[in-house]
């Protein structure tokens, strides 16, 4: 694992080694296309189903590519709001290691739950992920293990972004990716990626108006804090570090990032639920959200990357009853 730091760079190398670390571990997951919302926005919209993905999220790629570069015993710590936490554990298990999850007290009880059967330590600390992931720091500091950031880590960065690799094989023509971003780890290896196979591929982010961290850090060139609001997007909520290697990533790569609102990520969870009947939670349903309320234009063919499916059973209950 390498130590992230402000001249840290991510390669298509990296992305492309990444992939040949964790085949045998992940599932290439389908890429569909939409009839449904081809039809309603007049261009052809693919779906990168990363919900499918062994622990419902696409984070196993990640967790798995800094697992297998570090030297047995494998033992470390990570911060998550969930889906994180969830890939590290399997990693751990898979590689014959140990981890130690630090959530936040108010995560996902679907995320929690899914975590307390992982095989991982599960902390519960503070109100946010941000208090999570200061714990989780001085958790590793306290025992001298590696801390496995959910995105300030170039090693996660390159497992997420065999994510484009895949799509660009399926469908060498996509000219537009619409990601969720949270920390920037996803985003930041799609764009590293895609661009080192075709630099005309357009990378939007989209994010929750409830936690704007990497869209109010590109105004304001550099991290910022911003308040956090409880969202439906959890998966995405939080502050990011200062100095992590992500801005400049999205920076270099990322056309541009679009804010949604809860009620739209509303609609797209049961838009997908619907049309689709695929079911994803609201981080993954935000780039749905962003092309059904008109909010990003995008040239054609274009792929939504549906990023997890780690629901509580009360959220979808709520959006089908309000139908």
């Amino acid at each position: 694992m390498r130590t992230p730091d402000n001249s840290c760079m991510v390669t298509l190398a990296d992305v492309q080694a990444a992939a040949e670390r964790i085949r045998p571990f992940v599932v290439r997951t389908p890429l569909e296309r939409s009839l449904a919302l081809s039809e309603r926005r007049g261009v052809d919209v693919w779906f990168k189903l990363e919900c499918f993905q062994a622990t419902g999220s696409f984070k196993l790629r990640g967790a798995l590519n800094a697992l297998q570069l570090l030297p047995p015993p494998r033992q470390v710590v990570t911060a998550s709001a969930g889906n994180h936490g969830l890939g590290v554990a399997r990693a751990a298990t898979l590689l014959g290691g140990t981890a130690t999850v630090v959530v936040a007290r108010t995560a996902s009880p679907a995320k929690v739950d899914a975590l307390r059967r992982s095989g991982a330590e599960l902390v519960q600390h503070g109100e946010t992920y941000d208090d999570a992931e200061t714990e989780g720091l001085r958790l590793s500091r306290e025992r001298r293990i590696p801390f496995i950031s959910a995105y300030n880590d170039p090693d996660v960065v390159a497992g997420g972004g065999t994510v484009a690799l895949e799509i660009l094989e399926d469908q060498p023509d996509v000219r537009t990716l619409v990601v969720p971003i949270g920390g920037g780890g996803l985003i930041g290896g799609i764009g590293v990626a895609a661009h080192g196979l075709d630099t005309q591929v357009s990378v939007y982010g989209v994010q929750s108006v409830a936690s704007p961290s990497l869209h109010a850090a590109l105004k304001a060139g550099a991290v910022v804090p911003v308040d956090v609001k409880p969202s439906l997007a959890d998966g995405l909520a939080g502050n990011v570090e200062t100095g992590t290697i992500t801005l400049d990533l999205v920076k270099q790569h990322v056309r541009d990032v679009v804010l949604v609102e809860e009620a739209e990520i509303a609609d797209a969870i049961g838009w997908l639920l619907f049309n689709e009947r695929v079911v994803v939670e609201g981080a993954a349903a935000v780039g749905v959200a962003a092309l059904l309320s008109g909010r990003l234009e995008v040239d054609a063919p274009v792929c939504v990357v549906l990023t997890g499916r780690n629901v509580s059973a009360s959220v979808l209950q709520r959006i089908v009853a309000a139908v």
